[in-house]
């Protein structure tokens, strides 16, 4: 048996209307309002290690499918813990920079932040 564990180059959240529904907790979801230099909680089904050197894209997941970058943000913190049984991953980041949504700009070329 081994121990299964993701290294993301990104965090990838849910829509927080997902929250709403009931269907997600809170921290599984992107914040209702995102802010530069504001700090969030987060939690992710697993065991996953991120990057903690700098900034990293945050994502919207559906399913499979992944967003544009929402934001740059930092991880400043990540722990792996369990909750009934399962493993989940909760840390908390900082947003650095809010993205809008229609402008083209590429702010990073895999996780390398281009500014």
């Amino acid at each position: 048996m081994g121990i299964a564990v993701e290294f993301n180059p990104d965090l990838a959240l849910r829509e927080y209307s997902e929250f709403l529904k009931g269907a997600r907790k809170k921290e599984e979801c992107i914040p209702e309002r995102l802010m530069s230099g504001q700090i969030y909680s987060f939690l992710k089904k697993g065991q996953r290690n991120y990057w903690l050197h700098g900034e990293i894209p945050l994502l919207k997941i559906d399913g499979q499918n992944l967003s544009r970058p929402l934001a740059s943000i930092i991880i400043l913190e990540a722990a792996h813990i369990l909750i009934n049984g399962e493993v989940w991953t909760k840390g908390r980041f900082q947003v650095k920079n809010v993205f809008d949504a229609n402008d083209a700009t590429i702010h990073f070329e895999s996780y390398k932040r281009v500014k």
